[in-house]
């Protein structure tokens, strides 16, 4: 049974820094797709950062360089560091995993979400 369990979240000035780490219980850290996600109240969903497997890195495109996904293996932990925070990138932020990262759209009911960490980037 998959658990994932999310931290790190908190308020920061604009061009702080968090990191945010991810928590997985189970045996498929290593090979299921793996990402974090951000929700802001009034806007869908959208993905940030995926980590293929063993290595394959997927950064959306507003990331510009100033995030980077990361795991240990010894603590099935993934992280997300983030540079240079803007207000724009506030919002709740999830880990979720599934089998593979190309098999359609990341549904609630199609992969395993964790309860999510707040992202605060005041001006």
């Amino acid at each position: 049974q998959v658990q994932l369990v999310e931290s790190g979240g908190g308020s920061v000035q604009a061009g702080g820094s968090l990191t945010l780490s991810c928590v997985h219980s189970g045996n498929t850290f290593g090979t299921y797709c793996m990402g974090w996600f951000r929700q802001t109240p009034g806007k869908d969903r959208e993905s940030v950062a995926i980590f293929d497997g063993d290595g394959p890195i997927t950064y959306a495109t507003f990331v510009e360089g100033r995030f980077t996904i990361s795991k240990d293996y010894a603590k099935k932990t993934l992280y997300l560091q983030m540079n240079n925070l803007r207000p724009e990138d506030t919002g709740m932020y999830y880990c979720a995993t599934r089998r593979h990262c190309n098999s359609g759209p990341w549904l609630p009911d199609r992969a395993h979400w964790g309860q999510g960490t707040q992202v605060t980037v005041s001006s």
